[in-house]
């Protein structure tokens, strides 16, 4: 096993581990949160007499979109619900019982082909798969045609802080209008082939948006390779209180010329969303 990946599973292992002291030391049957701070994770670390991790806001992170909870706690998940990690406050955290969740791409949806625009230049820097995606969901317009609005890259990667949950960070945001003359902001989460989209990042996704930009539209997207050249987009929306997927696409980016007369025959005909 090369250096790298062994380095990342003891990672994940001594993450596992931290998570399992803490949500032990105060979980009772039928508990539905157990809060605790980022400042737990030294103590922890040295009661199980491991190193505690240089980054500690990765322990989180880690496992919401890398890597799986424990069996342990798994095993103490009620049927239909889940443990997720919800920022609470700074630094401050809180596991709770929410309803089960997937967003993962449905394998029987049909692709459509696109012409694939993104700088051959780019393709082949790109350091990263989230990187690649949200270079070519943005090159590509990806955005403006799911939604079917004309939309704006306004930042990347911005980190802010909301009220009660924390500080956060949404991989891009856009900014749009439609015919009518309404404005939209749209969050995108960006996850490559091997990572996990994640519905808490959504939920806070959403929460920003009504805090930051309460009079635009929100419109939350999430965004995974399936392969190389096939993206998957969800619309994710919030529907009492649970987050629900209100639509989703596969778009494959191909060069022109393989985009066939058959190809354009067919989209004619499909039903328009």
């Amino acid at each position: 096993m090369p250096e790298a990946k062994t380095k990342k599973s003891n990672r994940g292992n001594s993450y596992r581990r931290l998570l399992e002291k803490i949500f032990f030391d105060q979980y009772t049957k039928g508990t539905k949160e157990v809060r605790f701070s980022r400042e737990d994770f030294e103590p922890a670390a040295a009661a199980l007499k491991i190193p505690p991790p240089k980054n500690l806001g990765d322990i989180n992170y880690s496992v919401r979109y890398r890597i799986a909870l424990p069996q342990s706690i798994l095993e103490t998940q009620p049927k239909g619900l889940e443990w997720t990690i919800d920022g609470i406050g700074d630094a401050r955290y809180a596991f709770r019982l929410a309803p089960l969740v997937r967003i993962s791409p449905n394998p029987n949806l049909v692709t459509i082909k696109i012409p694939d625009a993104t700088p051959e230049l780019v393709s082949k820097y790109a350091l990263t798969d989230e990187q690649a995606l949200l270079a070519i969901v943005r090159y590509n317009r990806l955005i403006d045609i799911f939604l079917g609005i004309a939309t704006y890259s306004l930042q990347s990667h911005l980190r802010t802080k909301v009220k009660d949950i924390g500080q956060i960070e949404i991989d891009e945001i856009y900014v749009g209008v439609d015919r009518g003359g309404r404005q939209y902001v749209v969050p995108v989460q960006a996850k490559g082939k091997g990572d996990k989209l994640g519905a808490t990042q959504a939920k806070q996704d959403i929460a920003c948006c009504a805090a930051k930009f309460p009079h635009l539209i929100c419109r939350a997207i999430s965004a995974q390779f399936v392969e190389s050249n096939l993206v998957a987009l969800f619309e994710l929306t919030m529907e009492e209180g649970k987050l629900r997927v209100a639509d989703e696409a596969h778009y494959r980016l191909v060069p022109f010329d393989q985009i066939s007369d058959g190809d354009l025959e067919s989209y004619r005909h499909r039903k328009q969303r």
